[in-house]
């Protein structure tokens, strides 16, 4: 088992996570190791809540690269998900450039991944709960308005170049501004697009579901990516790399028709977005708007509507532009007004009229 370290190279004794990372002063051996496994070693949102030295995270990177050390990983993570900008910038920078994650992200390319016996794979948990998918020619997921809803043909051009992969919520697919490497698939789970200020401010600009394309437009212009991907769920996705997705929109013109298609959907719903954040009048409408989107559209007539969502309070305010004690305090208004109550976790409509009144 590889020796603990200890970083030497600035007071970073504001850092909670609960362990230590260096790649310079091993520990004395007396010293007691603390398992990794440990409930107490998982990262939370709150981690890294000031600004953490860049040489620092870039001295984790390499521990993780180089010695495979989990500690040091789950220091990327925490620092990834820093309310502090230039922190989460670095640390979801250092990760997406990981050799861990298969090359998805600023990698250096997709990894191999070794074979396995078909005994060995059927013996084997699905993890997360998901339906692993090895074949896109054999896959039954797919609906119809499916990016991957392509002939025969296609999917087996496809299956030769794309590459699967199983990840769990709060991995970083791709960063804003990050040279594309190329596009997702995104077979299950639901993943966050959004963007960040220069001051740290978080806006969700989307969250893309089963069947989407994702950095299709920066792998097609060769610029940077639009926005940060980071999945909300556990996800399957497919990954192809930039210059095999082109030569495949040049042999299957159904790809190119497909992804002309992806392509006017996302800049028709960045439109009807724009005038959802600078039209609206005001935060409440904004999240009266949101909460509409989230309940069902069948049965609105129905006496209340419910939303069984997991948004918190923080990702409300990120999705609308606003702050997490404005709509902690908007939330209350509407409670007053008994346009909605909560019933435990989950949130009602009593009045969807009203509702939409305000989201006008």
């Amino acid at each position: 088992m590889p020796k603990p370290y200890r970083y030497i190279g600035g007071d970073h004794s504001n850092l909670t996570t609960g362990w230590s990372t260096s790649l310079i002063e091993p520990l004395p051996s007396e010293t007691p190791v603390r398992n990794l496994n440990s409930p107490d070693l998982q990262p939370s949102p709150q981690t890294h809540p000031q600004e953490v030295d860049p040489l620092y995270l870039f001295a984790c990177h390499l521990e993780w690269e180089q010695r495979e050390e989990p500690s040091a990983a789950w220091e990327l993570v925490a620092a990834a998900q820093s309310s502090h900008g230039d922190t989460r910038a670095h640390a979801r920078a250092l990760l997406a450039s990981s050799h861990h994650l298969g090359g998805l992200g600023a990698g250096s390319g997709c990894a191999t991944k070794r074979k396995r016996s078909a005994a060995m794979e059927t013996s084997m948990n699905a993890p997360y709960g998901l339906d692993i998918i090895d074949n896109c020619v054999e896959c039954t997921n797919t609906n119809a308005g499916f990016f991957c809803g392509f002939s025969h043909s296609a999917l087996q051009s496809l299956n030769q170049v794309s590459h699967r992969s199983i990840l769990p919520a709060g991995a970083i697919l791709f960063v804003e501004g990050q040279s594309p490497r190329g596009m997702f698939i995104l077979c299950s789970g639901k993943v966050n697009l959004s963007t960040t200020s220069r001051e740290g401010k978080i806006l969700i600009l989307k969250t893309a579901a089963a069947g989407e394309a994702l950095g299709l437009s920066a792998s097609i212009s060769g610029t940077g990516y639009e926005s940060t991907a980071e999945t909300a769920t556990p996800c399957q996705l497919n990954y192809v790399d930039r210059k095999h997705f082109l030569e495949l929109m040049q042999s299957q013109c159904e790809v190119g028709m497909r992804t002309a298609q992806s392509l006017s959907r996302d800049f028709q719903s960045a439109y009807r977005d724009i005038h959802d954040l600078v039209l609206t009048r005001s935060s409440a409408g904004k999240l009266a708007r949101l909460l509409l989107s989230h309940s069902p559209t069948q049965g609105v007539e129905a006496a209340e509507t419910r939303i069984h969502s997991s948004m918190t309070h923080e990702e409300m305010a990120q999705r609308i532009g606003s702050s997490r004690e404005t709509v902690t305090r908007l939330l209350g208004d509407l409670r007053k007004k008994q346009l909605i109550r909560l019933d435990g976790p989950t949130l009602v409509i009593r009045d969807r009229t009203a509702l939409e009144a305000l989201a006008v």
